[in-house]
């Protein structure tokens, strides 16, 4: 058996249903680093330091989900514009230096680059086929949701250069407090209630749910019950369990196409996995993501 000269992992709480160990030890494989190891440890804000103190230089980076993803803030630097502007960070990079304590820690965020490399490849992949009705990223979004990934999805949405987000949003305290946000990459933003969904999606040809699993399913009851017509755009819903979402499901009933998170977990670990083996980017295997996706989809 190789000895594990190199490991990380993904912390977070709950952390059972993670999917980034599969992902990531697929890539090393992938890679050919047969002496790389990642795995999952259940971590919460309270024992996060505790943690990172126990790591010896074996360790090169971690991946953060909720609740961690502003708790490891204070603990580095941000190295990347996002983790910077959005004030959370997916990924912590060690640099172990010598005589030190402990490690200098870079923050990076790529849940940004995640969200937008699932909806433009979403993009033309379906946009040669009949059953969709777009080929080029349009002017507006709709993004569901006024958490974290929320942020995120607006800051992916500066990216493709769409000029206008609604947000739709449980709390329209929440929304209406993000909403400035949008405004600083120069976008116009409204916030409307999520009882408003189906009055609007029609008209909409990118949705991003940010939502946690099952609390977009009223909204998803809604649309199969008011058939106001084929919705025809793309939808991307951040949860992968359950796949497809009630949402997904209901937004592919009228006509369109939806994608799961499965898609932006992927496209945010491959720059994590970049980072983490200090592979450039351009160096990293052809076709990485389909190697990915399809060890996801015997899972999945």
């Amino acid at each position: 058996m190789t000895e594990i000269r190199h490991r990380a992992a993904v912390l977070g709480k709950p952390i059972s249903h993670s999917l980034s160990p599969l992902i990531h030890n697929t890539a090393y494989k992938a890679m050919g680093l047969s002496d790389w190891f990642y795995d999952s440890h259940e971590v919460d804000e309270h024992s996060l330091a505790d943690f990172i103190g126990e790591l010896d230089p074996r360790w090169h980076g971690l991946s953060l989900t909720m609740p961690l993803k502003k708790a490891i803030m204070p603990m580095g630097r941000t190295s990347n514009r996002w983790a910077e502007k959005l004030g959370v960070a997916n990924t912590a990079i060690f640099e172990w230096r010598p005589g030190a304590s402990g490690p200098a820690i870079h923050l990076y965020n790529t849940d940004v680059a995640g969200i937008n490399l699932a909806i433009t490849n979403a993009v033309r992949k379906y946009g040669r086929n009949d059953d969709a009705t777009y080929a080029t990223l349009p002017a507006k979004a709709l993004i569901i949701g006024s958490g974290n990934t929320a942020t995120s999805a607006i800051a992916a949405c500066s990216t493709m250069q769409i000029e206008h987000v609604t947000i739709a949003a449980r709390h329209a305290d929440k929304a209406h407090a993000i909403a400035p946000f949008a405004q600083t990459f120069g976008m116009s933003v409204d916030v409307i209630s999520m009882k408003q969904i189906p009055e609007i999606i029609a008209g909409e040809r990118i949705v991003i749910s940010t939502l946690p699993s099952h609390a977009a399913d009223s909204t998803a009851s809604s649309l199969l019950a008011n058939d106001d017509g084929p919705v025809g755009g793309l939808l991307l819903d951040v949860i992968y369990d359950p796949r497809p979402t009630l949402l997904m499901q209901a937004y592919r009933s009228r006509g369109g196409t939806a994608i799961g998170g499965e898609e932006m977990l992927l496209y945010q670990a491959i720059p994590q996995l970049a980072y983490m083996t200090g592979t450039d980017f351009d160096a990293l295997p052809s076709h990485l993501d389909t190697t990915i996706r399809q060890a996801l989809e015997e899972v999945l």
